[in-house]
């Protein structure tokens, strides 16, 4: 009786924990492998034992002998006379090792190989979730070549079986890489077949699964037309995917979301949403733990200054624990300098900061605007007290040229942020009070409108 009771329960979870490899909810598998392992199965069959022995023999020669457990996991396949759990798990074990030896067209070779179990070999339930796993892990690697093979295989076989669910996934997946590695053209058609999925669904037009489906799509088409600048087209999908309100999806797909639209209020000149979107975007990325946080957070403070707020970005609740952060801190400095007016801190940061800044290619698009804008308060602020200044002093303190000087104060006139004329014979800027100019602005303004009565 002993006996009997250490065999259902202990065992079934022994032969599941080769899941573990793939791991993504190890709960859920051994759940799995439970449910298949039990009832009708004939565990006492010498065959089976002996095939469950070779493969725990197999797993103790993973780590110090892996080509012998690799010997031991294909006599598992080749014994197995009809394809079934073991054969299964064997493979499963085989593309584990494979992979960590970088011996891809061995892993593909392998991976083929398993798919025939999916058929009809193991549960529909087991293969998806297991299958749903393997390329989980396997998406981590860096070699485009193997991820392009795996999941085209991947797709083939699933739209085969009309697992439309695994298969929907799958795709995201690919498109995600294509993106990447910049495919556009490719990524444009998986999108079409992505959004012919969601369009044929029989599922009910507020389902909360396929309108979870339709964020994650949208998630991905906003990021292709953020590539290709096409501002009309992430705007309205933008639109959209908000409007999505019975969606259940996962905070790095609202993050992506909301960052895309940042991007996209920014290059329109509208910072205040641009903020607003930065930071419901690296709020989502935080909750995710994805590294695009930091990004987002530094997009953040970036429409924080273009904006020409006061309000330091970093006293909200969210973000002040970053304010130290190594990756952070180039921007904390240049939000202190910008909020003070400071033009040598805040270029002395850009200098010293400047590889980092180059690397992020959207960040770097916006720097010459922060450095004008404080090149013109910093110059507003220098000049206030006088009536007259040479444009030569104004290089000085700013550590600019006398030309550079001469367009921020056309600017800057232009602009109204300061009131006076520019006498280039003298090299000075003749400066009024705001008042003064404004009554003088009427008075030419009055004189224009007699003129047109034909009263002068």
């Amino acid at each position: 009786c002993l006996f009997f009771f250490f065999f259902l329960f202990v065992s079934p979870l022994r032969m599941s924990d080769d899941d573990d490899e793939f791991m993504m909810d190890s709960g859920d598998e051994d759940q799995y492998d439970y449910e298949f392992n039990s009832g009708s199965e004939e565990d006492d069959d010498e065959d089976d034992t002996n095939l469950e022995n070779l493969y725990y023999t197999a797993k103790s020669h993973k780590v110090d002998e892996p080509e012998k457990a690799l010997q031991i996991f294909k006599d598992i396949i080749d014994k197995e006379e009809e394809k079934g759990d073991w054969g299964f798990k064997a493979h499963k074990q085989t593309l584990k090792l494979l992979f960590k030896a970088e011996r891809h067209e061995d892993f593909v070779k392998t991976f083929k190989s398993l798919l025939t179990y999916t058929k009809n070999a193991v549960s529909r339930n087991y293969s998806t979730r297991s299958l749903n796993n393997i390329l989980e892990y396997v998406s981590k690697s860096k070699n485009v070549s193997l991820l392009q093979q795996v999941y085209t295989i991947s797709l083939a076989i699933l739209q085969e079986q009309s697992n439309t669910r695994l298969w929907f996934k799958i795709l995201l997946k690919y498109g995600n890489l294509l993106l990447d590695i910049k495919e556009l053209k490719e990524l444009e058609h998986v999108i079409h077949q992505l959004n012919e999925a969601c369009n044929s669904s029989e599922d009910d037009a507020h389902d909360a699964t396929r309108d979870t489906q339709l964020m994650e799509l949208y998630a991905l088409e906003i990021q292709l037309y953020t590539e290709q600048t096409n501002t009309k087209k992430l705007k309205t999908l933008y639109n959209k995917s908000l409007a999505i309100k019975s969606a259940i999806p996962h905070p790095h797909i609202l993050g992506i979301i909301r960052e895309c639209g940042g991007k996209m209020h920014l290059n329109e000149g509208l910072f205040e949403e641009a903020y607003e979107d930065f930071f419901e975007a690296f709020k989502n990325y935080d909750e995710s733990g994805s590294s695009k946080k930091i990004a987002c957070l530094r997009y953040l403070v970036l429409a924080n200054m273009l904006m020409k707020s006061e309000v330091d970005p970093f006293d909200a609740q969210e973000s002040k624990p970053y304010r130290k952060d190594p990756d952070v801190v180039v921007m904390t400095d240049l939000v202190e300098a910008y909020q003070a007016n400071n033009v040598v801190k805040f270029e002395r940061v850009l200098r010293r900061n400047e590889k980092k800044l180059k690397e992020d290619t959207f960040m770097h698009w916006y720097i010459q605007d922060l450095l004008w804008n404080i090149r013109i308060a910093g110059m507003a602020d220098l000049i206030r007290p006088y009536t007259r200044v040479k444009v030569s002093f104004i290089a000085d303190k700013l550590q600019i040229s006398t030309q550079e000087v001469e367009g921020l104060l056309v600017a800057a006139i232009l602009d109204g942020v300061i009131f006076g004329k520019i006498d280039q014979a003298e090299g000075v800027v003749i400066l009024k009070e705001a008042s003064a100019a404004k009554k003088y602005s009427a008075l030419s303004m009055w004189a224009d409108d007699l003129s047109l009565l034909g009263l002068h």
